[in-house]
């Protein structure tokens, strides 16, 4: 019996220490052209994606140089990350889904978040 208590405890504390560690991510929001809007976390390896309130993991694929690229194949979605804006299409679809593109940041002049610590993108 205490076993079985243990074990659940211990489950019950990654499963509380998983939710509160993406918690704590900070939720980006992206601004477009005709009023749409997505919203992101994560970093430059992997997003979560939030487009009407429904959620997509992204993985980042291979792009060209001075952009990123994440897409997740099962629902379409691909995220394309330039230096000034980003645009979101449904490739399944094959449909543009928003453009143009920004973070608050990206309208102040600087780089997207996703750059960070992204090559090319690496200062020196």
């Amino acid at each position: 019996m205490k076993k079985n208590l243990l074990a659940i405890s211990a489950v019950l504390a990654s499963l509380l220490g998983a939710v509160n560690a993406s918690a704590s991510e900070e939720v980006i929001t992206w601004t477009c052209q005709e009023s749409k809007q997505f919203k992101t976390t994560g970093n430059t390896e992997k997003v979560r994606l939030t487009w009407e309130s429904k959620s997509y993991d992204l993985e980042r694929q291979t792009s060209l140089p001075g952009s990123l690229r994440y897409k997740n194949t099962n629902s379409g979605y691909d995220l394309v990350v330039l230096g000034n804006k980003a645009m979101l299409f449904n490739i399944k679809a094959g449909v543009r889904l928003a453009d143009f593109c920004q973070t608050a940041d990206m309208k102040s002049g600087k780089l997207p978040h996703l750059f960070a610590g992204a090559e090319p993108f690496v200062q020196n």
